[in-house]
C-alpha cells in the first residue's frame, strides 16, 4: 500500500516520488518537518517546510482512509455480502466519498420506510415494478394485500418506498446528483421568522442568493454564523427539475403504469434522501474549503506577525495605558526580567501630568533603561504623547506596541507561574514592554486566536485551527533560532525534538547549573536522548559560547566540515567567521560526500557568514498623525499614516492611531486588479491612506491606499 500511496501524493502535490518516500520515511523516524527542511536537503531533494507538511497531512489522510476500509470490510463480512468483486472495489478505491457510497448499501440503519416495507413483504412487488416490464400495476399489487398490507395503495406506497431506496444507495444516482450540486447549486438564505431586529448585522443576508461555487469564503462563513445563532435560514441546492431530469433518463425505461411508479419514487428519492444527504455533503465540503482559506489567512498573518522585528536585548520600561485606574509602569533588565512597578496618573480624572512625567524620568535614569514600549489600547495615544514628550537625557526611543491579547496572557497560568507574586496589570504591562523586544517570544505564550489577526477564527474547524497555527509558531521559533540561555520554557516547547517536559528539563538544568557554554552540554539534561539532541541543536543558539559554531545554524553534525575548511585554509574557526576574503578561497566541491552534498554546503557558508544574526530585522518606531485620537477628530478626504494590523480575503486593516481600525477594501489596495490582498500589503507594513467614508454609528471607517499615493 505504501507504494501506492506514494504515487497518490505525487500526483497529487507534483513531488517526485523518491522525495516523497524519503521524506515520510524520515517523519516515521520521528524527524520535525523544520529539522527536516532545514537540514536533510538531500534525502528530500530540499523540498520547503510547506511541501514536508503537505506530505505528512495527505500520508495520514491515506492512512486514515485505509482504516477506514479495513472497518467497512469486516462490517460487510460479517453480514455475509462481502463479494470478490465488491472486496476488489473498496481495496482500490482511494476516494473517501465513493468508499462511502460503496459502503451505503450494508450500512446498519434505523428503522426505514424501507425497511417497515421490506418486512411486510413488499420487496418482490418493488422488483417487478422497478424491471417496468409488467404495466398490470393495480393486479401485482392485489397480490400483496394481506394482515400486514390493506390495499393496493399502502402496497404501491411501500414498493415505492423501497425503490427510493434503491435509488438513494446507486452510486451513479448519487454521483449524477453531486454532479448538479457541483455545476450549479445556489446557496440562499433569509431571515428567520421574528428575528429582523435581533439579527440585524446580517441585514445583507435576509434575502440572499448567489452560486455556491462563486460564494467567497468569508461570505459563506458569515452566512453559517448567522444561520448558527438562529437568524438565519440557509439553502443549498441545485436546479430540481434538471436534476430530477438527468434521475428519470438513468432510472425510466419507457412511459408505462411501472414507470409511473418509478417515475413517483425518483421524485420521493430526491426530495426525501438524495438532495438532503448531498446537500449536507456540499454545506461540510464547502465549509471545509472556506475553513481551508480563513485558516489560510489566519497562518499568513501569524506568521508575519511573529516574524515582526524586536529590538532585542535591551533595557526596557513597559506602560499599559489607562484613564481612571491610571497606567502600569513596569521596568525590565535586556534579558526581560522585572526589575521594578509602580503606577502613574497623567490621564483624567486625575491628571497628574507632572508627577506621571517626573516618575518616567526618574525611572529611565535609575534603571539604565534604552527604549519604551506603550501599549495601544484605552489611553495608549495620549501616554505616548506624554513620553515622547519627554526631554530625557539621552536618546530613548518610544514605539507603541499592540497589545492584543495581553489581557489573555496576564490571567494566563503562564503569566502565574512567571509572576507568581504580581497582579494582572502587572503582567500585562511586562508583556507589552517584552512584545517590543522581541514579539516572538511574548506572543507564543498567547493563544493565537487571541492575537487578533484572523478572519471568523471562531468559526472554522478548531482542530485543524489548532494544528495549522501551532505549525505556524513552530516553523517561526525555529526559523529564527532561540537563545538557550534565556528562552522561556514555553518558547522551548515549541524548538523542534523538545516539549514540555523537556523544555522543562532544560529550564532546570539551567537554573541549577548556570548558564549552557556549549550545545554538548544539552546532552547532559535529563532524558535529552540523542534523537532528541539531533533535532533540537541547531535551532538552539548560545551567545559567547567557546565554539563559535554554537551561536550559528550550523547543526552539530556538521561542526567537523567547518573545522575541516578553516584547518584546509590553515585558519581558526574565527578567522574564517570573521574574514570574508578566506571564505571565498572555500571550494565547496572539495566536502561534497556521500552524506553531505551542497545544499547543505552552502547553508553552512551563509551560517558562517553572519553568526547570531537575526533574521527579523530591527524594531523601527512609527509615529500616527498628532491631531487623531478619536474617530470624531476623523474627516473624509483626510490622509494619515498608518499600520496594517490584519490582513483578509476582502481587504487589510489599518490603525491610524484611534481606537478602531480602519478598512481598505480589496478594490482600495491598489490602481490594479488585486485578487489577493497579501499580494500586495503584509502586516505591520506602513501606508498613508486616505478617509474615503465614516459611518460613526457603527463606529465603521473605509479606507484608501491607492486614492491616497
Amino acid at each position: 500500500m505504501q507504494s501506492k500511496h506514494i504515487s497518490i501524493i505525487a500526483d497529487q502535490l507534483g513531488i517526485r516520488h523518491r522525495s516523497i518516500e524519503n521524506t515520510i520515511q524520515l517523519l516515521s523516524d520521528g524527524a520535525t518537518v523544520p529539522f527536516i527542511a532545514r537540514y536533510r536537503k538531500e534525502v528530500t531533494g530540499s523540498l520547503d517546510e510547506v511541501q514536508i507538511a503537505e506530505i505528512q497531512k495527505e500520508n495520514k489522510k491515506l492512512q486514515e482512509l485505509e482504516k477506514r476500509k479495513d472497518t467497512i470490510l469486516t462490517a460487510i463480512e460479517e453480514q455475509g455480502k462481502l463479494t470478490p468483486q465488491l472486496k476488489k472495489q473498496i481495496e482500490q478505491t482511494y476516494n473517501s466519498t465513493e468508499l462511502e457510497d460503496l459502503y451505503l448499501p450494508y450500512k446498519k440503519k434505523r428503522k426505514t420506510r424501507a425497511s417497515v416495507a421490506k418486512e411486510k413483504g413488499l420487496e418482490p412487488l418493488a422488483q417487478v415494478l422497478f424491471m417496468q416490464k409488467n404495466n398490470d400495476v393495480q393486479g401485482l399489487a392485489s397480490s400483496f394485500i394481506n394482515k400486514d398490507v390493506a390495499d393496493t395503495k399502502e402496497a404501491l406506497q411501500g414498493a415505492r418506498d423501497i425503490i427510493a431506496e434503491w435509488v438513494n444507495e446507486d452510486q451513479d444516482a448519487r454521483n449524477k446528483v453531486r454532479y448538479a450540486f457541483k455545476k450549479g447549486a445556489t446557496i440562499r438564505s433569509k431571515v428567520a421568522r421574528g428575528k429582523k431586529e435581533e439579527g440585524s448585522k446580517y441585514q445583507d443576508y435576509f434575502e440572499f442568493e448567489e452560486p455556491l461555487k462563486k460564494c467567497p469564503s468569508h461570505r459563506l462563513l458569515a452566512i453559517r454564523r448567522g444561520e448558527d445563532e438562529g437568524i438565519l435560514r440557509v439553502y443549498i441546492a441545485p436546479d430540481e427539475e434538471e436534476t430530477l431530469y438527468h434521475l428519470d433518463r438513468h432510472f425510466l425505461k419507457g412511459y408505462g403504469e411501472a414507470s409511473k411508479q418509478v417515475k413517483e419514487a425518483i421524485q420521493d428519492c430526491y426530495k426525501r434522501l438524495l438532495e438532503p444527504s448531498i446537500e449536507t455533503e456540499f454545506r461540510n465540503l464547502s465549509k471545509e474549503i472556506a475553513d481551508g482559506e480563513a485558516i489560510e489567512v489566519f497562518t499568513r498573518n501569524l506568521r508575519q506577525l511573529l516574524l515582526a522585528a524586536p529590538l532585542g536585548q535591551k533595557r526596557v520600561l513597559g506602560i499599559d495605558p489607562g484613564y481612571r485606574t491610571g497606567c502600569k509602569v513596569v521596568c525590565l533588565d535586556a534579558n526581560g526580567n522585572l526589575l521594578n512597578n509602580t503606577a502613574i496618573y497623567p490621564h483624567p480624572p486625575q491628571s497628574d501630568t507632572y508627577m506621571a512625567t517626573k516618575t518616567i524620568e526618574d525611572l529611565v535614569n535609575r534603571f539604565e533603561i534604552e527604549a519604551i514600549a506603550v501599549g495601544n489600547g484605552t489611553a495608549g495615544r495620549e501616554t505616548l504623547s506624554l513620553c515622547r514628550g519627554i526631554k530625557f537625557d539621552k536618546p530613548i526611543q518610544v514605539f507603541m506596541v499592540n497589545e492584543s491579547g495581553a489581557s489573555i496572557y496576564s490571567a494566563s497560568e503562564i503569566a502565574r507561574e512567571e509572576f507568581p507574586d504580581q497582579d494582572v496589570t502587572v503582567r500585562g504591562a511586562v508583556s507589552i514592554a517584552r512584545r517590543l523586544m522581541d514579539p516572538l517570544a511574548e506572543l507564543v505564550k498567547i493563544d493565537a486566536k487571541s492575537i487578533g489577526v484572523g478572519q471568523y477564527q471562531h468559526d472554522v474547524n478548531q482542530p485543524k485551527l489548532k494544528e495549522s497555527l501551532d505549525q505556524v509558531v513552530e516553523s517561526c521559533v525555529n526559523a529564527v533560532g532561540i537563545n538557550l540561555n534565556t528562552a522561556s520554557k514555553h518558547l522551548l516547547t515549541y524548538i523542534s525534538g523538545l516539549g514540555p517536559s523537556l523544555a522543562q528539563n532544560i529550564v532546570t538544568f539551567r537554573a541549577e547549573n548556570g548558564a549552557f557554554s556549549s550545545r554538548k552540554q544539552l546532552k547532559k539534561v535529563p532524558r535529552m536522548g540523542e534523537k532528541a539532541f539531533e533535532q533540537c541543536a541547531g535551532f538552539l543558539r548560545i551567545r559567547e559560547a567557546s565554539n563559535p559554531l554554537d551561536n550559528t545554524a550550523v547543526h552539530p553534525e556538521s561542526y567537523h566540515i567547518v573545522e575541516k575548511m578553516a584547518k584546509d585554509l590553515g585558519c581558526t574557526l574565527i578567522d574564517l567567521i570573521q574574514n570574508p576574503l578566506l571564505r571565498k578561497q572555500i571550494n565547496l566541491q572539495n566536502y561534497i560526500s556521500d552524506k553531505v552534498g551542497l545544499p547543505t554546503l552552502q547553508d553552512i557558508l551563509k551560517e558562517i557568514e553572519k553568526p547570531g544574526l537575526d533574521p527579523r530585522g530591527e524594531a523601527r518606531a512609527f509615529a500616527f498623525a498628532e491631531q487623531l485620537k478619536t474617530i470624531d477628530d476623523l474627516q473624509i478626504g483626510m490622509i494619515v499614516p498608518g499600520i496594517i494590523n490584519n490582513i483578509t480575503n476582502f481587504g487589510a486593516f489599518v490603525d491610524i492611531g484611534i481606537k478602531e481600525s480602519g478598512l481598505v477594501h480589496i478594490s482600495q489596495l491598489a490602481n490594479r486588479f488585486v485578487k489577493n490582498p497579501a499580494d500586495v500589503v503584509s502586516l505591520n507594513q506602513e501606508v498613508r491612506v486616505k478617509v474615503m467614508d465614516i459611518d460613526y454609528n457603527r463606529k465603521r471607517v473605509q479606507l484608501s491606499i491607492k486614492q491616497a499615493e
